[in-house]
């Protein structure tokens, strides 16, 4: 099919709903009524040929007793020669005979589709505007525009129309659906990631193991799968880099997604491209609280998780934080329990914790996973939070690979800062324990015509240029190469000794004796600390510990003083902090509070990826020379005006 007819048949079905539904609906609801319409005539226009065997088979198996869908749906899909069928008296052209009766006979005919159909058309909502396009008088032009013989979405030759396979109908179904998130982008960036966003990431997935691609089989998985476009586009560039290498692969797509209108366009999308099976594949419900691949593992994962959106009704159906055990978010690392959940109100590391639980670790290429985030992923949450906590857990295992800044406005909702995160369990040799980051903030196209916020793109010349920088893995003004350890902290509490005055320096004081000297004694720096401990004789003193060495009754002892709460402060040491913690605290806190301390039992471990840090460039300062010319010219110009004013 050539690009004009492609384009004709998608116009032709975009006119409808100005032609049709236009005054009844709003723009936004266009969809609602012309997508499963489209899907529904794809399928009617696929099953017109073995229309009579499809009803005689189910005739030949009533008259057996043979009534049970289970039993009926694989003998009706073979007689259709497809994973889908129709099995009432009706066809949509057949409807247009009985003008009268036509709203309850297309009940009837939506019925008599094969439950994977029906699915499709129960989530699409298609049935609560029936009524109303009833009432209206609308559903036979509808139909009538659908069955016009001026189009053809059969895929055999109709009216000297050529027929249209499953990937050119499969293409059309998709250009639809970016119109109408375009149309309504205001909501378009939560279900649909713009294609050169796509291309991006399948091709960060699969360029960098091209080479080690075997012919096999292989798992393709999108947890957050919207539309499904970036699932059939990271399926169309592995059959490419396959085809390319002389390799046979089979591709197996799985998805989720949780809004039931975005869930029926990717599977029926799979569907009308004939992948029934794959179809199948594609559930609906929230990845977070219903995992539908809880035993799967995939080669490769990529999604576009929602940005700042509350998990709050997924965490209760978990069990609360308290009660979470899910192995995806509670794991172990090094022999301590990581809990990896973050605040209730952005669930989107979730989604990158879900991927990192679904990777093969026993296959040569392991597992790839493209994800993207917005700016908070890098470093929202304290040490031991449960965004640093996934951080760390997935960089400690060295399995963060690289993260790309993006350009601003590539989204159709949002102009905010974008990664990708990309996350292998099978780093190459020369990336093992380092993480890349690149700058491609400023690698776009502007688009002549804004969609939404959406006013750049990223071109075939930027893929491949972003695409080069990781590959060639060199450090230059757009990429930085450093050891994972760069990224992580300790966080330590420092404490100072409890001051008040009139107490006794000599004496230990018990726990609620200090809770009473706290509500009767006067704090002062220059008092002396109270003590909460004295050690046995023969303990070593170590002042950075709290173990303070001080005379008691004419000898040393070692003792130990209750910390003010007032005084209490953190600093984050880096991992890579040479001498390490204590070194640290020798050169930043002690010279400016000698009684400081810290326990290590309450070091805490964190980690945080401040990306403009790494690239920030500041603006060259203007010489004094053009400060000096410009204040003398200020000065003439106020001179003249002061002048002005005086002659007035």
């Amino acid at each position: 099919m050539t690009q004009s007819q492609h384009a004709r048949i998608v116009n032709f079905i975009w006119s409808i709903a100005d032609d049709v539904l236009r005054d009844h609906f709003k723009r936004g609801k266009y969809p609602d009524i012309i997508l499963p319409m489209t899907v529904i005539r794809r399928f009617d226009a696929v099953l017109e040929p073995t229309k009579e065997a499809v009803l005689e088979r189910k005739a030949e198996l009533e008259r057996s007793g043979l009534t049970q869908p289970e039993l009926l749906e694989p003998a009706l899909k073979k007689a259709a020669g497809y994973p889908f069928y129709n099995a009432s008296p009706f066809t949509l052209r057949g409807l247009l005979d009985d003008p009268q009766q036509i709203e309850a006979n297309f009940r009837t005919y939506l019925e008599g589709f094969s439950s994977n159909v029906q699915d499709i058309i129960r989530n699409f909502k298609l049935h609560q505007h029936l009524d109303f396009l009833g009432q209206k008088g609308l559903l036979y032009p509808l139909i009538e525009k659908f069955v016009d013989p001026r189009i053809n979405l059969s895929p055999k030759p109709q009216n000297g129309l050529p027929g249209l396979d499953n990937h050119a109908m499969g293409t059309i179904f998709e250009e639809l659906v970016r119109r109408f998130n375009e149309e309504n982008n205001e909501e378009a960036g939560e279900h649909f990631t713009p294609r050169d966003v796509v291309r991006l990431m399948a091709r960060l997935i699969f360029e960098p193991i091209a080479e080690k691609l075997e012919s096999g089989t292989y798992l393709i998985y999108d947890g957050a799968a919207g539309t499904g476009g970036m699932l059939t586009l990271a399926e169309e560039e592995l059959k490419r880099i396959a085809r390319e290498r002389g390799k046979k692969v089979s591709i197996h797509l799985f998805g989720q997604e949780v809004n039931p209108e975005t869930y029926a366009i990717a599977k029926a999308d799979l569907l009308l491209k004939g992948d029934g099976d794959q179809a199948d594949n594609i559930k609906l419900g929230s990845t977070l609280s219903e995992d539908a691949f809880p035993n799967h593992r995939f080669d490769f994962m990529l999604s576009n998780p929602p940005y700042g959106k509350s998990w709050k009704v997924d965490l209760a159906k978990l069990g609360g934080k308290e009660g979470l055990s899910d192995p995806r978010f509670v794991v172990m690392h090094k022999g301590e329990e990581l809990r990896l959940l973050p605040r209730v109100s952005d669930g989107q590391l979730l989604f990158l914790a879900n991927k990192v639980a679904k990777m093969k670790h026993d296959t040569p290429l392991g597992s790839r996973i493209a994800e993207v985030h917005n700016g908070s992923s890098l470093f929202t949450g304290d040490a031991g939070s449960g965004e640093s906590n996934i951080r760390r857990y997935i960089i400690e295992n060295d399995w963060l690979e690289a993260i790309i800044a993006l350009p601003l406005n590539l989204f159709y909702n949002t102009g905010i800062a974008t990664y990708i995160w990309l996350v292998t369990n099978k780093k190459p040799a020369h990336r093992k324990g380092k993480v890349q980051l690149i700058d491609a903030t400023n690698w776009f196209k502007p688009l002549r015509k804004n969609l939404g916020k959406k006013n750049r793109e990223i071109s075939e010349e930027d893929i491949a240029r972003i695409l080069k920088t990781y590959l060639d893995f060199e450090e230059n003004g757009h990429s930085k190469i450093f050891p994972n350890e760069a990224f992580g902290y300790y966080k330590v509490t420092v404490e100072r000794p409890l001051r008040l005055k009139g107490i006794d320096p000599h004496r230990a004081y018990k726990a609620a004796e200090i809770k009473k000297l706290k509500e009767t004694h006067e704090r002062d720096e220059s008092a002396p600390p109270v003590i909460r401990k004295i050690h046995k004789r023969g303990t070593a003193p170590d002042p950075l510990r709290g173990l303070f060495e001080v005379k008691l009754g004419g000898e040393k002892r070692v003792v130990e003083y209750e910390p003010d709460p007032e005084l209490r402060d953190t600093e984050q040491v880096p991992l890579l902090e040479e001498g390490g913690i204590e070194a640290f605290l020798k050169r930043e806190v002690l010279p400016y509070a000698p009684d400081a301390w810290y326990d290590p039992g309450k070091v805490k471990i964190g980690y945080e990826i401040n990306f403009n840090r790494y690239f920030y460039k500041p603006k060259a300062l203007r010489p004094l020379v053009k400060i000096a010319e410009e204040l003398a010219l200020v000065e003439a110009r106020a001179r003249n005006l002061i002048g002005e004013l005086l002659e007035v």
